[in-house]
């Protein structure tokens, strides 16, 4: 039985954390039988061998036949030899469905964060999500052993309690009322555990939140002098989040100092009664001698009895948080008309802003989130009176808006991977990452059609396309002095490259869908000068005849936009040309003006770092 991590998953039980737990058992339930048959199997010859041994002695050594003697010892060390197979398969058994649990439940939380799409910051914060993805996935594995050595216990419990009839009734009942006792003093302490774990966890996602937080943005924190506000609140909240930590060390210290001694009591009073018995002559020498190796052996279930309990507490508490995840919902999307079949006006009553299709249109405020609100409504990532064609956006299906639609955000997430796929170039062999890095140093600039032209080989297109995404965001730069042009790897969120390479990467991999609409917040805000130019000229090149709109306050890129809406607490106050509201709008000149004082600084320090 292997594991396929790319299996479908499944539909998991979303009604609760044991349902959800029980559902990963049913989804590899051949897996987890052979390993419940494996566990109770070993488990029971660990019985078996006390049992032996007292043949041995009563039948063996003590009437002296030898012949009896030898052949009970050898079936005691064939008994072992089978036992440490089987508990290799076991444990190999227990690890594939551990493991299977673990991917199973990183795909359904993977698969449904990707169907939750935008709808999924505003509904859960990105702590939570880490914290589920490295926590709670482990916890719950972890306490699938409930299914191998938590099942193999229980039959090992009453395979040694049957075993003691044979021996003696009285201590039959200890054993069988022993481990029902340590339940009912162990439980409270589980149910305790719970709650306090399930707080714990939902502090500690909202301190990974926080941290990623600080990573995003210690820079910007620093600059303003709140770095150490923040470090303050960030180890007072840490101070917390430890503090909870004592209290469910606590507890878990108490349930595992109770589940060590009190099975040594419970066993201990086992050993006393099977000795005053054998004193007593109601039980022989070799009988004395199963008793007390029933004792050894019912150590082993008896331990693992008290940690599946343990693991399960912890399990479900992890159980809850995941299936608290798989019930957010995105919003219902009742779009029942059709998008306009041809490009169309986008029309944002709030604001006044009116997109004409196939234009380059540029959004100009003061306060940059209000032009980036905009876009938002533009592309029904937010509600709206938004209208498309004179369609409302809420009753297009969101498919058709997000297939015509694009914002392409300035910090959108950038993952680890090639550089040719980090830009979206998915499936592209290496060759073929090779070709358009040749072309690249080729050709230097090109133009975006000398690109087009690319000789009709399987995948030119594709590479064409990449070649001219690049060109036109100006990033060739960054594939020349990579090692390895696109093959080169790049880390999580691009941080081996600069603020200014990282949002030509962004750029490019927006240009790279080509879509028909094109809404970018502030493309060029960490590029110099020459680089800024270089990137609004080829912009308007490449997308001509296509609807693009720029939140941005650079005079580099409104030169170049055939409308400029000049927006005032969040409404159009004037539209013209560049040129026009320069000379019309003071508010307006002032704004740019301002902008164009700074603009040969603003690359700076993010454009100085060397390409790695």
């Amino acid at each position: 039985m292997r594991i396929d991590a790319y299996e479908d998953p499944g539909t998991p039980d979303r009604r609760g954390g044991w349902r959800y737990l029980a559902w990963l058992v049913r989804r590899q339930w051949p897996r987890c039988l052979a390993g419940a048959v494996l566990a109770s199997v070993w488990m029971v010859l660990l019985a078996a061998t006390p049992y032996l041994m007292a043949r041995a002695v009563d039948h063996g050594l003590e009437p002296g036949d030898m012949g009896a003697l030898a052949g009970w010892t050898g079936a005691m060390v064939a008994v072992g030899g089978v036992n440490a197979w089987l508990g290799v398969m076991r444990h190999r058994t227990m690890t594939k469905v551990r493991m299977d649990a673990n991917f199973r439940t990183v795909k359904v939380v993977v698969g449904h964060a990707t169907r939750l799409g935008a709808a999924l910051r505003g509904q859960v914060g990105a702590g939570e999500v880490v914290t589920i993805g490295v926590g709670d996935v482990q916890t719950i594995s972890t306490s699938l052993t409930a299914v191998g050595p938590g099942v193999g216990a229980i039959v090992a419990y009453a395979a040694v309690g049957g075993l003691m009839l044979s021996v003696s009734t009285r201590l039959a009942l200890v054993v069988l009322l022993g481990v029902p006792v340590l339940g009912l003093l162990l439980g409270p302490l589980m149910g305790r555990l719970q709650g306090r774990e399930a707080e714990y966890r939902e502090r500690q996602s909202v301190l990974t939140a926080r941290i990623g937080d600080l990573a995003g943005g210690l820079r910007v924190l620093n600059g303003l002098g709140g770095k150490g506000l923040v470090a303050d609140a960030f180890h007072r909240d840490s101070g917390r989040l430890r503090e909870q930590g004592y209290r469910v060390g606590a507890v878990t210290s108490w349930i595992q100092a109770l589940g060590v001694g009190l099975p040594m009591l419970f066993l201990a009073l086992v050993t006393w009664l099977g000795a005053r018995q054998a004193a007593q002559g109601h039980i022989s020498v070799g009988e004395l001698v199963s008793v007390y190796g029933y004792v050894v052996a019912l150590g082993w279930p008896v331990a693992f009895l008290i940690e599946m309990g343990h693991q399960l507490s912890r399990g479900v508490v992890a159980a809850r948080r995941v299936v608290a995840f798989l019930r957010l919902e995105p919003p219902p999307d009742e779009g029942t008309r059709d998008a306009p079949a041809e490009p169309s006006v986008l029309h944002d009553p709030a604001s006044g802003v009116r997109i004409t299709p196939g234009r380059l249109t540029a959004l100009v405020t003061t306060h940059p989130s209000e032009a980036t609100d905009i876009l938002d409504r533009l592309a029904r990532y937010t509600p709206s009176d938004a209208t498309w064609g004179g369609v409302p956006l809420t009753e297009i299906p969101l498919t058709q808006v997000r297939a015509r639609i694009l914002v392409a955000d300035p910090e959108a997430d950038l993952f680890a991977g090639p550089l040719s796929t980090v830009v979206g170039a998915q499936d592209m062999p290496s060759r073929g990452a090779d070709s358009v890095a040749v072309r690249l140093r080729r050709v230097g600039a090109t133009s975006h059609n000398e690109s087009a032209d690319a000789e009709q080989r399987p995948g030119a297109d594709e590479r064409a396309k990449l070649t001219a995404a690049l060109h036109t965001a100006a990033a060739e730069d960054i594939v020349r002095a990579l090692p390895d042009g696109l093959r080169t790897p790049v880390a999580a969120q691009a941080r081996d490259l600069s603020g200014g390479q990282r949002q030509r990467i962004r750029l490019a991999r927006a240009l790279l869908t080509d879509p028909e609409v094109l809404l970018a917040a502030e493309p060029t805000s960490a590029l110099d000068a020459h680089t800024e130019a270089t990137v609004a000229d080829r912009l308007k090149q490449a997308r001509q005849g296509r609807t693009t709109v720029l939140a941005a306050t650079s005079p580099l890129l409104l030169a170049r936009a055939d409308v400029v809406h000049h927006l005032v607490d969040g409404k159009v106050a004037a539209t013209g040309t560049h040129r026009e509201l320069l000379d019309t709008e003071p508010g307006y000149r002032a704004l740019v003006a301002r902008d164009d004082e700074g603009a040969e600084d603003t690359e700076g320090a993010a454009e100085g770092a060397p390409a790695r």
